[in-house]
């Protein structure tokens, strides 16, 4: 049974084009900001909310590439630092034949965007597209993504302290004994107050395809990788389908697939089984910890306090959330084309 929830109505942002979708939204909120990005054909957008999400401007445009990686959790990605604001995204010539993970920068709320240059080391070995970017209170930005530099999938990382004008050396994070990790599922990050960046990705692993972490406190050197929940996975296939990981105490929470359930874990790594569907997204605010998902063609979300999901929305598709200061939490998710909005109350 779906119990009722309070949210604020739902706001709509819709492209002047009906024939060029929005996609892919990905929120932020720091540093008394809130803002959005997503994707539109091979166009990248921006837009910002100036009442903590209640509405949002009209989109702007950050930068209009030859391809854009876009669609099954591919996309931009979206960081806000006190002095600038960072949008990521893998870019090419050509969908699927080479890519490379960019970035643009704004230092003026979002009025103007300068492309700061190329994150992976090793060019087109971004080129399948799916990549995370978050950044820790200092201002530090870290990114993660399925590599393809040598045979089989790897995660690569790399560190930025400037801002993301330039980026570190590259990272191997993992590259599973088996030969590749999954294929097509996008990974996730965390960073502490302590600057201890997590990182979630789902492996493929002795014939399973489970979600794994792993943690660093300088970015370099990473932590064995760890098994999420006690299940396992058994599929010769990519699912394409990731998951999303915070970080309460110290503590990774992470939330995952595994076949058509959704699982969250614990402090203590059990898993609990919360509904059924796919393409999971979490996010903490002072309240706890929100979770939602696609469950057919409507939206699911569980709050802290609930003992069961609750209707978000009757229609849509990829949502995203993300905490605001006052413990509530905005989502956005692809609806009709266009992205919709609501913030809990």
């Amino acid at each position: 049974m779906l119990l009722p929830i309070l949210f604020l109505m739902a706001t709509r942002i819709a492209p002047q084009q009906a024939t060029v979708p929005f996609r892919q939204p990905q929120l932020a909120a720091a540093h008394g900001q809130v803002a959005m990005t997503f994707g539109a054909g091979s166009a990248i957008y921006f837009t910002s909310s100036s009442d903590q999400g209640k509405t949002f401007g009209p989109p702007s445009k950050v930068a209009e590439v030859s391809a854009l990686a876009l669609g099954r959790h591919r996309g931009p990605r979206i960081a806000i630092l006190k002095n600038a604001i960072v949008i990521s995204a893998v870019v090419g010539e050509k969908n699927g034949v080479n890519g490379d993970l960019t970035v643009w920068r704004s230092v003026d709320g979002g009025k103007k965007w300068t492309r700061a240059g190329i994150v992976n080391d090793v060019r087109d070995s971004a080129r399948e597209g799916l990549h995370a970017m978050s950044a820790d209170a200092s201002g530090n930005l870290f990114a993660v993504w399925l590599d393809l530099r040598s045979k089989g999938t790897k995660l690569y990382g790399a560190r930025s302290t400037d801002g993301g004008m330039t980026w570190s050396k590259n990272v191997l994070v993992y590259a599973s004994p088996s030969g590749t990790i999954c294929q097509c599922c996008d990974p996730a990050l965390a960073i502490d107050e302590n600057g201890r960046v997590s990182v979630m990705w789902r492996n493929a692993l002795d014939g399973s395809r489970d979600f794994y972490v792993a943690s660093s406190l300088d970015g370099l050197q990473f932590s064995t990788a760890t098994k999420l929940g006690t299940g396992t996975w058994k599929l010769d296939a990519c699912p394409m389908d990731g998951g999303g990981l915070v970080i309460d105490n110290g503590k990774v929470i992470s939330a995952w697939r595994r076949e058509g359930d959704i699982f969250v874990t614990g402090r203590d790594n059990s898993e609990k089984h919360v509904g059924t569907g796919k393409d999971v997204t979490i996010a903490r605010s002072s309240r706890g910890a929100y979770v939602a998902w696609t469950k057919g063609p409507a939206l699911e979300i569980l709050t802290p306090k609930a003992t069961a999901p609750q209707l978000l929305s009757p229609e849509g598709a990829f949502v995203n959330l993300v905490a605001l200061p006052d413990g509530s939490v905005l989502a956005a998710w692809e609806a009709h084309d266009s992205i919709e909005t609501k913030r809990t109350e």
